[in-house]
């Protein structure tokens, strides 16, 4: 599934008029992962709300910021790497508007509350999994699990000093 996002969110209320929409599918919980992690890249505190909101009743703990800021803080690429366009060769520029492609995974989540997606990193050599979870009083999906999103990449190759 893909999601382009033209007027990309910069702002807590930008994000919130797409979520509205995004947020009844799990694909579209996860697209807005990687626009909040990007956010989070360029302002940390517009994209720990962000989160938080993507993670609904579960909000992130001290461990999650942490977590976040030891993985992005020296990888500010890594969001881009998700988006189509962005290579290892081009430094990860993603093509104008910003779109990413969700995939359902072909392994059940096994639970119907539960639903795994693949994103594809251009620097990895395997697709990174989300898990996301529904309230069960409602249709909104959320982000359960996602540690493999922000694992390391490539480096661009503006970076590599054998490139």
């Amino acid at each position: 599934m893909r999601f382009t996002f033209p007027d990309f969110p910069r702002t807590y209320e930008e994000f919130l008029s797409l979520a509205s929409d995004l947020m009844t599918r799990p694909e579209g919980t996860a697209a807005l992962l990687i626009v909040a992690l990007k956010v989070y890249t360029n302002d940390r505190d517009a994209g720990l709300t962000m989160l938080n909101h993507l993670h609904g009743p579960r909000p992130l703990s001290n461990h999650d910021k942490q977590f976040l800021a030891d993985r992005l803080s020296d990888k500010l690429y890594l969001p881009d790497s998700y988006a189509v366009g962005a290579t290892v060769d081009n430094n990860y520029t993603p093509d104008d508007p910003f779109t990413v492609i969700v995939e359902q995974d072909p392994v059940p989540a096994g639970k119907e509350y539960l639903f795994r997606v693949r994103i594809t990193s251009s620097g990895a050599d395997t697709p990174r999994l989300v898990v996301l979870r529904r309230k069960q009083s409602g249709c909104e999906w959320f982000v359960w699990e996602y540690p493999g999103i922000v694992s390391g990449i490539r480096i661009p190759k503006a970076e590599d000093p054998w490139a």
